[in-house]
């Protein structure tokens, strides 16, 4: 009774097999019995959202549910390992008060009211090319200029330099935009 009340102890079981307290004499039953939160779940893997540098990260999901978002060793820029920002992707996307839905205010307006996607990238489509319409500009000074400098576009951190580049392309020689730059200077 006693030899089996002292083999529990991490300690004593430590000593009797003469390990170093780092393998399964140093676990509790309570310990020897845990499992990782993603054990059966099924993993994607992704790109942190955070900033341009990509770290790779891994999303484990489990019937539809985010069950946990870990750096992706197999990543060659990463190799495993998220800033803060990135190792707390998590709450990124599960936290309760996250905004799920469109928001809008209207001009003069105290209060905001919900939209549906469509109608919202239909509202910004619109206001971008009556934008254009209003300040597009042909010639300047007796040379073609095909501009516009009452619209901008800034980019995501998350843009890699393709995205930027096609960007560039739609929104300068599709629209005539001249003011386009992104926040991917880290």
């Amino acid at each position: 009774m006693l030899k089996d009340t002292l083999n529990r102890w991490p300690l004593v079981r430590q000593i009797l097999s003469g390990a170093d307290g780092t393998g399964v004499e140093a676990m509790s039953e309570r310990t020897r019995n845990l499992r990782p939160r993603h054990e059966g779940a099924e993993v994607a893997r992704s790109v942190c959202p955070y900033c341009a540098v990509g770290c790779g990260q891994l999303i484990y999901h489990r019937g539809g549910k985010l069950v946990s978002i870990e750096g992706d060793p197999d990543s060659f820029i990463s190799r495993g390992r998220l800033c803060p920002k990135g190792a707390d992707s998590f709450e990124l996307l599960t936290h309760a008060k996250r905004e799920t839905r469109v928001k809008y205010r209207r001009p003069h307006s105290a209060l905001w009211e919900e939209l549906d996607l469509e109608t919202a990238m239909d509202m910004i489509a619109d206001r971008v090319w009556e934008a254009r319409e209003r300040s597009f500009v042909e010639e300047e000074g007796g040379e073609v200029v095909m501009h516009t400098k009452t619209i901008a576009h800034l980019g995501g951190a998350t843009l890699d330099n393709e995205e930027n580049y096609l960007i560039k392309k739609l929104f300068a020689a599709g629209i005539g935009m001249v003011c386009i730059s992104n926040q991917a200077r880290i």
